[in-house]
């Protein structure tokens, strides 16, 4: 077991290096970046100022050459790679070119409202979806399995746009009711809450772009549940349960059950990713400043410092979390060994 762990801890490094490599590459290659949107920030402002227009604006060599140490794009590309391959070991990404600020603080500070999201999300999916699967497995083809299918089905095939855009109408001052706050996270007089009405004001803020974080995941986790343990109670051990005099909750919940929780460990291999949870649209719709919002203006603002620094970090995440599940393969089923 420490022979294998060590082995995939040693591969995380030159998988993290091709990572990084391959996005660092494509990101700089790309047009349009910092100093070319630097030096259209120089013509507008000098066109509205009376210069002319945008097109006759010329910048100087000097200015762009400055912008280009200032921003590090003074340096061939392998240069500026390999320094940022030294700069990892302090977590420094460097200077974000939009917010002028570290890039691992801005990162850090789109956490809180991602961490939220994506805990609450992640616990609420698997309680729900786990019972809800098992229960269908057990009923199989009888009311409560096909109606409760087609609510499944139905939510899947809403897109979480037009489910919030569903729920504002419906539910936050739209056409009809006005039961829900529209943006944020927290009211404006949440300081001067109690502690239970702070907790009741989070709850309140937290229901509508919490269902269209969750609306996805439970559909998928729901029927791979169902699969799972009906494929799980065909096998030949369980047959043999049953023939021995085993009550029927027996088998299902102390046998089967456990070996068909397998495949679900391989989607909770992404329970770190919790950490950089962030839905675009829902944050968008909601105005929550999250990691989903951070990743798209990153682009937008070709901010590669912060980009780079989300691509490793949620890479590290990730692959962490495949050798976490890997370790829960071996703690739910002992017949597997990686050794």
């Amino acid at each position: 077991m420490f022979v294998y762990l060590l082995r995939r801890v040693l591969a995380l490094i030159p998988t993290l290096f091709g990572i990084t490599l391959i996005c660092f590459l494509i990101i700089n290659l790309a047009p349009g970046g910092p100093i070319e949107q630097k030096i259209q920030q120089i013509r507008r402002a000098s066109m509205e100022s009376g210069g002319g227009s945008e097109s006759n604006l010329g910048v100087s060599e000097e200015v762009i050459a400055d912008l280009k140490k200032q921003y590090g794009f003074d340096k061939p590309m392998h240069t500026r790679y390999w320094i940022w391959l030294k700069n990892l070991s302090k977590l420094d990404f460097g200077m974000s070119h939009s917010e002028e600020e570290p890039a691992i603080d801005v990162i850090v500070s789109k956490f809180p409202v991602s961490l939220q999201f994506g805990i609450i999300s992640f616990i609420l999916t698997y309680l729900v979806c786990i019972p809800l699967g098992i229960m269908k497995a057990v009923k199989e083809g009888s009311k409560f399995d096909l109606a409760s299918s087609f609510v499944l089905i139905v939510m899947y095939s809403i897109p979480p746009l037009m489910l919030a855009i569903l729920l504002i109408t419906f539910f936050a001052g739209g056409s009809f009711y006005d039961w829900f706050p529209l943006t944020d996270i927290i009211s404006d007089n949440y300081d001067e809450l109690t502690f239970m009405g702070k907790v009741w004001d989070r709850i309140h803020h937290f229901i509508l772009p919490l269902l269209c974080y969750m609306i996805g995941s439970f559909t998928i986790l729901t029927f791979l549940m169902k699969n799972s343990l009906l494929d799980v109670l065909k096998l030949d051990y369980v047959r043999t349960a049953r023939a021995k005099g085993l009550s029927e909750n027996t088998v299902i919940y102390k046998h089967a059950v456990r070996n068909a929780l397998i495949p679900i460990i391989t989607g909770m291999s992404g329970f770190l990713a919790i950490f950089f949870s962030g839905s675009l649209v829902v944050e968008l719709i909601f105005s929550l400043d999250g990691i989903g919002l951070l990743g798209y203006q990153s682009v937008l603002d070709r901010d590669y410092n912060v980009i780079m620094g989300l691509i490793f970090l949620q890479s590290v995440v990730l692959l962490i979390g495949r050798i976490i599940t890997d370790v829960m393969y071996m703690i739910v089923d002992p017949r597997i060994d990686f050794n």
